[in-house]
């Protein structure tokens, strides 16, 4: 491996610009009015098909998420019925005007194994749900009359470990544009060089003719707009279509003192790329880009010259209640999130992610990790991609790089997560060849893969073909590789896998925790045996700095994989009947409704610097047997003072005074029973309704605190909005914490009231959640129970209708509750 400089200047959105006396691409959400059912039957896709009854819906569309959950629906994939083949049609008529325009269909991604037909004639078919698809439909329509786009989506139970979704579940567009035109992700902009004054930009763009066009000369001209929309470089160069239908255009621009893309200053500049011929646009391509370098070195990860640890988390595709279709605002809340517990970076895990979640990370600065594939031609589950290696990994791999290789976000190229291969003696010539796909497509980025077989990997000689080596749940070895191996670059791609549920305590503690209730202590203690709680990680991260970090497993909970629970071909086996219905995971930092668990506290304690304070367990324990309660503390301060009903406890030091959890990992030599923490503090103390409360300091100061009441009786409902006006767009969204709280307003830890919600207005209820992975409640409803005195509602506005939305809560024993939001 090389110690290699990456210095970019990238790219995202193709956005076109109209003006009424140029016919330019015209990009058209192609989301609304679509018919969908649930059938089998052979002749849907005929243009006569009676269509009349389907149910109306817009896209994106998940069908699985609306359940019903069932236990026969496998609980590895969420219990939810993700199988099953459904048809999606739409009626649409494009003016006769277009005649001689190019009219495409693009697809962001359709989960899985579809089949497109238009006007009853088969047009195209994909099996990777993951990764987005451009259709020219232009030979198959008929201009100014109706025209029938019918979409088969059939995907199969366990064609993922997770839950995948069904259907159409991200955005679809519809381009028209001249017969000469940038191609569908044509156009690849990098930077060679970047200094204080100035930065080189090259952009090399595909040009693509629908028509023979050999001898007519045309010109590219590229723009490029900082920020406040003005003109910081340009270029116009000349071609032709020498040979073929297709010309690559390269051309090299300079942008005068740069501002650097970067976490706190994502900083975006804007690229229009203008076709013209005989000074008449035709055509233009519009891009949003910033400018940084990244460097991987044996000291370290080093973005504009700087080192910063990766600070990552591991998040898979689905949006908690919401399901997989995507939304806009639901990725921006969920990304939100994570920033407030200090994360810097995002894994997406296993598979090519949603292009909002790219533009919102490039907007956000925030690193990303993008990984194209969870299985090669070995298999983990019955209907796994490997069915499809052979014919589609290499297009599927291009393709997501071609997509997504301009944006800033993109740190590293993953080629794989835990693949079977790691223990086949020929994997190496597998890696070798995704490897060097990455390479043509994008030079300027390093390619890794996540090993779960660290071992084997390395003597078959698999990890040796990546740039960047990622260990998943071997930070014991971290210092044995690097010292094996003088030239590698090490970091990890996987780790702790802590289990716990958003307030559950279980006492006594222990080593790990299976509950009757199907839920798991939130203490922070229990993993897996191949898995170890964060304090681990730290540890070794910390011992080692030329690590280049972690990306934790998971940021947020997610539908499927309940472990330790979830079934008998669950890891850590399990038994089907007794663990339904257990049926998302337990892994995030955050539950499924988005609520912080105390994990994500810990986490905070060690990724940030603004003054924080966490206390935990709630301070209910009326009834119990327990002589003393064990109270932890995270803090980013120096030390912390612990008082109960204003008695001090007593204070301690962080890294002096350490907590010893149990630890149930088997790859650590010598198999140690437990670990000291100085990540956190401890103290056990005798239960005493009323409060207790943690007082932090550094350098001898206060810096924060936080106090825990005892609560009464559940007597009212609280309701907490993330935002008070949102869009009259019919996708935009506000997420609705319900807390429930006693007579003088104290949160009541243990409450599991049924709270039942009206929306009047314009907005609908969009799902409805709990945090709760042991639930088949609804998603889609008009109720919940709270969970550890929590739900959550999400109402969704009305297209172009605006005004004020009453949202009203009530629950039988409890006062309720109403509050406003405006659509605007």
């Amino acid at each position: 491996m090389i110690n290699k400089l990456y210095s970019l200047l990238l790219v995202i959105s193709l956005i076109s610009c109209n003006t009424p006396e140029m016919q330019l691409r015209e990009r058209i959400s192609f989301n609304d009015y679509w018919l969908f059912q649930k059938t089998s039957d052979v002749n849907v896709s005929k243009i006569d098909y009676d269509d009349a009854n389907w149910r109306s819906l817009e896209l994106p569309h998940d069908w699985a998420i609306e359940g019903p959950f069932k236990p026969e629906y496998n609980l590895r994939t969420g219990g939810l019925p993700i199988f099953g083949k459904a048809w999606y049609r739409k009626h649409f008529t494009i003016d006769n005007s277009k005649k001689g325009s190019v009219v495409t269909l693009k697809f962001d991604g359709v989960m899985n194994n579809s089949t497109i037909y238009v006007n009853g004639k088969k047009v195209y078919h994909r099996p990777y749900g993951y990764i987005g698809f451009e259709i020219d439909i232009t030979p198959y329509l008929n201009f100014g009359e109706d025209n029938i786009i019918a979409v088969e989506v059939n995907p199969e139970v366990l064609s993922a470990r997770w839950y995948p979704g069904a259907g159409i579940y991200r955005n679809v567009w519809l381009e028209i544009k001249n017969p000469v035109h940038i191609k569908h992700w044509g156009s690849h902009i990098s930077t060679p060089s970047i200094t204080k004054d100035k930065a080189e930009v090259i952009i090399e763009t595909i040009v693509l003719s629908k028509e023979d066009k050999s001898k007519d000369a045309y010109q590219i001209q590229t723009i490029i707009y900082d920020k406040e929309g003005i003109e910081v470089a340009s270029n116009t160069t000349d071609f032709r279509f020498n040979k073929g239908k297709e010309s690559t255009i390269l051309q090299k621009l300079t942008v005068s003192n740069p501002e650097l893309w970067d976490f706190k200053t994502p900083h975006l500049y804007n690229a229009i790329s203008t076709i013209l011929n005989k000074n008449e646009v035709i055509d233009n391509y519009s891009s949003h880009f910033g400018i940084r370098t990244i460097a991987f070195t044996r000291e370290g990860f080093f973005i504009n010259g700087r080192k910063e640890k990766i600070k990552g988390v591991c998040l898979h595709n689905d949006l908690g209640p919401l399901g997989s279709a995507v939304n806009y605002r639901a990725t921006e809340r969920q990304l939100e999130i994570m920033k407030e517990m200090g994360v810097n970076a995002i894994r997406t895990s296993h598979n090519p992610t949603s292009p909002e979640q790219l533009e919102l990370c490039d907007k956000m600065g925030l690193l990303v990790q993008a990984e194209a594939f969870d299985c090669w031609a070995i298999g983990k589950t019955e209907n796994d991609y490997n069915k499809y290696w052979n014919e589609w990994h290499e297009q599927d791999l291009r393709d997501m790089i071609k997509r997504d290789r301009n944006h800033p976000s993109i740190i590293m190229w993953s080629i794989g997560n835990e693949v079977k291969e790691q223990n086949n003696e020929n994997g190496y010539k597998m890696a070798k060849e995704l490897v060097e796909i990455c390479h043509q497509e994008d030079p300027n980025r390093p390619t890794t893969a996540g090993f779960n077989n660290l071992s084997a990997a390395i003597k078959n000689g698999l990890a040796n073909e990546v740039d960047l080596v990622g260990a998943n749940y071997k930070p014991t070895q971290y210092a044995e590789v690097m010292e094996q191996h003088p030239n590698w670059i090490v970091y990890g791609s996987e780790t702790a896998s802590t289990v716990s549920s958003r307030g559950v305590y279980h006492l006594p503690l222990k080593k790990y925790d299976k509950h009757k209730s199907l839920q798991v202590n939130s203490y922070d203690i229990n993993s897996p045996n191949w898995a170890y709680p964060p304090d681990i990680e730290f540890h070794f991260q910390d011992s080692l700095p030329n690590i280049l970090g972690e990306f934790i497993w998971t940021g947020f909970d997610y539908l499927g994989e309940p472990t330790p629970y979830g079934g008998k071909d669950n890891l850590t086996h399990g038994n089907w009947d007794t663990d339904w219905p257990s049926r998302s995971s337990y892994f995030g930092a955050v539950d499924l409704a988005g609520f912080p668990k105390d994990r994500f506290y810990l986490y905070q304690s060690q990724w940030t610097t603004a003054p924080m304070v966490h206390l935990l367990p709630h301070w209910n324990w009326e009834g119990t047997d327990f002589e003393e309660i064990p109270v932890y503390c995270y803090t980013n301060g120096d030390e912390a003072e612990l008082f109960v009903n204003g008695k001090s406890q007593g204070r301690k030091t962080k890294g002096v005074d350490k907590t010893r959890i149990p630890v149930n990992f088997g790859a650590w030599k010598g198999r140690p029973k437990y670990f000291d923490s100085p990540y956190r503090l401890n103290w056990n103390v005798k239960y005493e309704p009323g409060e207790i409360e943690v007082v932090a300091y550094k350098n001898g100061q206060e810096i924060a605190r936080k106090f825990i009441k005892t609560a009464k009786a559940p007597d009212k409902i609280e309701l907490i909005t993330d935002r008070n006006v949102i869009n009259a767009d019919g996708k935009d969204l506000s997420f609705i914490t319900v807390k429930i709280i006693d007579e003088n307003g104290n949160f009541c830890p243990l409450a599991d009231n049924k709270v039942n919600f009206k929306v009047t207005g314009p907005a609908t209820i969009a799902a409805v959640g709990n945090g709760n992975a042991a639930s088949t409640e609804p998603f889609q409803a008009n109720y919940r129970k709270a969970f550890n005195g929590l739900c959550l509602l999400v109402i969704k506005s009305k297209n172009g209708e605006t005004g004020e939305i009453t949202i009203e809560a009530t629950s039988n024993g409890l006062k309720s509750k109403i509050i406003t939001v405006k659509s605007k």
